[in-house]
């Protein structure tokens, strides 16, 4: 039960910084190939509530801040930023 709630809690969150449907998983990333794949990616290590503190948390790594449809072996699929970031 607490596990539920914790992680409705947690989609809530991250759904104020990446749509909900085909872009839902906020990751931090490093290149890009053509703009489809990312490499070097990861989720955010520190808790972020909003898409400036996506950022912020993904700079603080050296990496940035995406959306991304389907993340698999350290890479995102089919990514776009956040909106509100830069």
């Amino acid at each position: 039960m607490q596990f539920s709630i914790v992680a409705i809690f947690a989609t809530g969150a991250f759904a104020a910084i990446c749509p909900t449907g085909l872009y839902s998983n906020p990751l931090c990333c490093g290149s890009g190939i053509l703009g489809v794949v990312f490499l070097d990616c990861e989720a955010p290590k520190a808790q972020v509530s909003d898409s400036m503190s996506f950022q912020n948390a993904c700079a603080a790594v050296g990496l940035q801040p995406l959306c991304c449809a389907a993340p698999t072996a350290d890479q995102g699929i089919i990514c776009q930023m956040p909106a509100g970031t830069i």
